[in-house]
C-alpha cells in the first residue's frame, strides 16, 4: 500500500509541533524508575537463563569499569528511560546504542562501512532512548580514557548536534537516496570528523583482513579429511555431541529464514565442526556457537549462532515477548542497517531462539575508550550521524528534523542528561563492586 503524498513543510511542522508537548529542555532531567531494583538484584535477575558456569565471568567483565558495567546493563537504563519524557515518535531502535556498538564491516561490493552492529535489544521504541544511551556512553568512555570532563561533555553534545544535522540533511533528500545512504568515509567529511580519519583508515585496513580464512588459520586444524576447531578455553571450547547435534538440527530452519538464493549458496557447503565461544559483556553466559563450514577445496566459512533473549526495550515498555526473538533481531537489523549481512538469519536450537550470521565479515571497530579528546568528539559526531541515518529508515526524517530544528538547547539538554546519568552509572558500578567484595556474587573466570 502506497502512502499519501504530503508537503514536506507540513511534515516538518508536525515534528516541530511536538516541542509543545516535550520541549528540548525537558530532556535534561535524569529520571529513575519508580521501582528501580538494587544493582545486585538487577544483575542477578539479568543472569537468569544464562549458563551458570559463565556468570562469574560476566560479572567480572562488568566490574572492569563503569563503561563496561554500562555495556552489560542495558535493561537497567531502559527501565529508567521509560520513566522519562517521550516525544511520541518511535523508531526501530538499536536498543543498546552505546558507543562500542558501532563497528566496521564489509558490504556486498567490498567496501568497508561503519554502522550500528549489535541488535540484541532491537525493538520499536522512542528514538530518544538510543540517542541518550549513545550520549551517556561517550561520557563514560571518555572518563575511562582520561578525557577531561569538559571533553566528555563536548563529545556527547557533538553526537546530538550531528544527529540533528544529519536528520536535517536526510530530510532534504529523496526517499530512496536517504534510505541507501552509507556510513563510509564520506560521512567523516560531512560531519567534520577529520581527526578520526586515521583511526577509521587503520580500523578499515584491519577489518579487510578479518575473514573466515583468518579465523580458520588461527582456531582450526585440518587432519586428513577432518577439519576441527582447536579449543582455547575459556573463550573457545569443545561442545558435547548432543550440543553439536542440536546445532546441526537447527540449520535447516536457518536456511529457510534466508532469501532463497542464499539458501542455494549455503547448500554448496558441508558441515565440519562446531565450538562454543564466549562473546561480549552483556551476552556472556548466553549460548553462542561457531559453526565451521567447508566450501571449495580448503575454503572455510564460519558462522556464529547466538542465543536471542527478550529485548530490554520491550520489557521496559511492558510489551509481550516476540514470537521468535531471533527473528526480531534479524528484522531489526535489516530495517536499520544500510547493508546487512546476506547470511543473517534465525532458527531454534535446543528449544532456544537463535540468530545466525557470518562470524567475521571483515568486521572491525574503533575503541571509544581509547580515544583522546579531539578524537572522541569526532567519534561522537560520526556515531550521532550514523544513528540518525539508522532511525530515518523507520521514522520520516522530516518529522525528526522538525522536532530537532533550532536545537542548540537540545544539544545542551542531552549532554546534561549524559553527564548526570554517567554519574548514576558510576554509582551503580560502585554498588556492584561492593556486592562482589561482600560475597553477594562471584566474579572470576579469566586472567
Amino acid at each position: 500500500m502506497l502512502g499519501q503524498w504530503m508537503d514536506p513543510e507540513e511534515v516538518y511542522e508536525r515534528g516541530r509541533a511536538l516541542r509543545g508537548r516535550v520541549d528540548h529542555q525537558t530532556h535534561r532531567s535524569v529520571d529513575l524508575a519508580a521501582r528501580r531494583p538494587a544493582v545486585a538484584d538487577f544483575v542477578q535477575s539479568s543472569n537468569e537463563g544464562r549458563l551458570p558456569g559463565l556468570i562469574p565471568l560476566r560479572v567480572r567483565r562488568m566490574l572492569a569499569s563503569p563503561f563496561t558495567f554500562f555495556r552489560g546493563s542495558a535493561g537497567l537504563m531502559a527501565g529508567d528511560l521509560a520513566a522519562g519524557p517521550a516525544t511520541g515518535l518511535e523508531a526501530q531502535l538499536c536498543g543498546d546504542a552505546h558507543a562500542g556498538n558501532f563497528g566496521l564491516y564489509g558490504t556486498h561490493g567490498g567496501r568497508i562501512i561503519m554502522d550500528i552492529n549489535d541488535f540484541d535489544e532491537t525493538a520499536s521504541g522512542p528514538w530518544e532512548w538510543d540517542l541518550k544511551r549513545l550520549a551517556v556512553s561517550l561520557v563514560l568512555a571518555g572518563r575511562v580514557g582520561g578525557v577531561s570532563e569538559g571533553g566528555c561533555r563536548d563529545a556527547a553534545q557533538e553526537a546530538v548536534r550531528a544527529y540533528r544535522h544529519t536528520s536535517r540533511h536526510l530530510a532534504r533528500l529523496g526517499f530512496l537516496e536517504s534510505w541507501t545512504a552509507l556510513g563510509d568515509e564520506s560521512v567523516l567529511n560531512r560531519v567534520k570528523a577529520d581527526e578520526l580519519l586515521d583511526d577509521f583508515a587503520l580500523a578499515a585496513r584491519k577489518a579487510k583482513q578479518n575473514t573466515s580464512a583468518k579465523v580458520a588459520a588461527k582456531w582450526t586444524r585440518l587432519d586428513g579429511r577432518e577439519w576441527r576447531f582447536v579449543a582455547d578455553p575459556p573463550v573457545l571450547s569443545r561442545v558435547s555431541s548432543a550440543a553439536a547435534d542440536a546445532v546441526i538440527g537447527g540449520l535447516p530452519g536457518y536456511l529457510k529464514s534466508l532469501h532463497e538464493s542464499r539458501g542455494h549458496l549455503l547448500a554448496r557447503y558441508s558441515f565440519s565442526d562446531v565450538a562454543f565461544r564466549v562473546v561480549g559483556t552483556g551476552s556472556v553466559g548466553l549460548r553462542s556457537y561457531l559453526i565451521l563450514l567447508r566450501g571449495n577445496g580448503d575454503e572455510a566459512l564460519i558462522l556464529q549462532a547466538k542465543q536471542a533473549v527478550r529485548s530490554a526495550v520491550n520489557v521496559a515498555l511492558g510489551r509481550t515477548p516476540a514470537s521468535h526473538e531471533g527473528e526480531r533481531i534479524v528484522h531489526g537489523a535489516r530495517l536499520v542497517q544500510a547493508e546487512t549481512d546476506p547470511l543473517l538469519g534465525w532458527t531454534t536450537i535446543g528449544g532456544h531462539p537463535f540468530l545466525i550470521r557470518q562470524f567475521r565479515n571483515r568486521k572491525g571497530g574503533i575503541d571509544p575508550a581509547g580515544l583522546k579528546r579531539n578524537h572522541l568528539d569526532d567519534y561522537g559526531r560520526l556515531a550521532g550521524a550514523l544513528l540518525a541515518r539508522a532511525h530515518s529508515r523507520s521514522i520520516d526524517p522530516r518529522l525528526l528534523a522538525g522536532y530537532c530544528a533550532d536545537g542548540e538547547r537540545m544539544d545542551t539538554a542531552f549532554s546534561a542528561y549524559a553527564v548526570g546519568y554517567a554519574d548514576q552509572t558510576e554509582s551503580d558500578h560502585s554498588q556492584l563492586v561492593k556486592a562482589v567484595r561482600a560475597g553477594a556474587m562471584e566474579a572470576a573466570g579469566e586472567d
